[in-house]
């Protein structure tokens, strides 16, 4: 309820993207635990000038198999006093729809490269992928072209989406396995369990950006402390600076679009929603940090933001901070992992006028509230933007309104709109071994 109501059941809707970049993407449901539980396929828009040249490309979609649902996991979320993790402990790694020793080959030819996708649909844990005895260079993260960066394991959290090329070996009296194991540092797995690895066989018979962006400069800071926290009944929700996120009666896209001037005051948003009001051309820095023991991907939608700094917030000596150097360009995507303990700095310049949520991309902490949306523009949205029909009638046939602020009223006055939950913060804990990529 951000961008659309959704699509009413029975009904159908068209979607029309204007390709104005290629890369690698993909498309899922947004609305409860629909992604997680399969609402997600593989997105490639090919460039006809491609710049990295290849003789062929594989594409490897990753997802896992839980035995609950988020439903479930939520149950036990949001229960007070709870004693056990919500998330599913016995999981399995699938790898295009297929788990354990016999994923399909790769056909190499001796001599040829090889682009391989790699789109991590999953919900939760954290993949690695590497082919032994092979060196496999980046090419691209979220459909960013980089400069080529060797590396010998590219390691996925959800959302991210990465493009490497290989380099078929010359000689053909040897096969290979290829690798996606599911880290499990911190998913403590029931007692005996063993995750189903991705295993298959390769036969034969810091990145930076391509576009050499410099740095931008920020004209304004924003703080988001990615943390869970509990209710007065002992419920926990998750949240960015303890304001959990609950869906507005309007769609936030509709309310910028008919409350007039008054679209400029992030109150019209509603008070769960966590908006915050975004100039035109403005560049924006958003510093994200971690007090969970759990890491979190945080995806921002409609943008690539550039990544400027990185460190631990306990680290009070600077001995862990790693800055883009003067003169230098920062990678730059819409996924980046935040580790337990961890901060990180983005950048990105507010030109592209619209309604963009950023989230953790674990569907239990989206769906427990860390989310918040970035109203950007409003004034100009009015001014260029119109709404199609279909998006307006999709709300009509679910009985949701279509203009109003988030109570759906043409004031102040939020009426039903969501209040609350109101949380106080865990204690803080870090649980992070410091091995992670942007």
């Amino acid at each position: 309820m951000v961008t659309e109501c959704g699509i009413a059941p029975g009904s159908t809707f068209t979607y029309e993207i204007v390709l104005s970049q290629s890369g690698t993407y993909w498309i899922h449901g947004h609305t409860l635990e629909q992604s997680n539980e399969g609402l997600r396929t593989p997105l490639v828009v090919h460039d006809p000038n491609e710049r990295y040249k290849y003789d062929g490309e594989f594409l490897f979609a990753v997802e896992e198999w839980a035995t609950q649902t988020i439903d479930d996991s939520m149950a036990v979320m949001t229960a007070p006093n709870r004693a056990t993790l919500p998330v599913d402990q016995s999981m399995r790694l699938l790898v295009n729809g297929e788990n354990g020793a016999k994923l399909k080959p790769m056909n190499f030819v001796p001599g040829k490269t090889y682009r391989i996708r790699l789109v991590a649909m999953m919900g939760m844990p954290l993949v690695d992928f590497f082919i032994d005895n092979h060196d496999i260079e980046v090419i691209e993260v979220d459909g960013v072209l980089t400069k080529p960066k060797k590396v010998n394991v590219v390691r996925l959290a959800s959302g991210q989406r990465y493009s490497v090329l290989v380099r078929a070996k010359n000689a053909t009296d040897t096969n290979y396995s290829y690798h996606f194991n599911m880290i499990q540092s911190y998913i403590p797995l029931k007692s005996g369990f063993r995750p189903m690895v991705g295993n298959g066989t390769v036969v034969y018979s810091d990145r930076v950006p391509l576009d050499d962006s410099p740095v931008l400069v920020p004209d304004r800071s924003l703080y988001f402390n990615a943390t869970f926290g509990f209710t007065a009944q002992n419920a926990s929700f998750e949240s960015f600076n303890l304001a959990p996120f609950q869906t507005p009666l309007v769609p936030t896209i509709l309310t910028a679009m008919t409350m007039g001037d008054m679209v400029l005051n992030p109150i019209v948003y509603g008070s769960q929603s966590s908006a915050y009001v975004l100039k035109h051309l403005e560049v924006i820095e958003v510093l994200v940090w971690s007090q969970t023991f759990l890491p979190h991907p945080i995806h921002l939608h409609g943008h690539k933001f550039q990544i400027v700094e990185r460190g631990l917030v306990a680290d009070t000596t600077g001995a862990s901070r790693r800055q883009i150097p003067p003169g230098g360009q920062p990678i730059s995507r819409d996924t980046v992992q935040v580790e337990s303990g961890e901060y990180v700095k983005l950048r990105f310049r507010a030109d592209n006028p619209g309604v963009w949520l950023m989230h953790c991309h674990f569907p239990w902490h989206a769906r427990a509230g860390m989310d918040m949306v970035f109203v950007e523009a409003p004034d100009l949205m009015q001014k260029q933007l119109k709404i199609p029909d279909s998006v307006r009638e999709q709300c009509r046939l679910q009985g949701i309104k279509t203009e109003g602020n988030a109570g759906g009223n043409m004031s102040y006055n939020f009426g039903a709109a969501p209040i609350g939950p109101f949380i106080l913060p865990e204690p803080v804990s870090y649980a992070t071994d410091g091995d992670f990529i942007q």
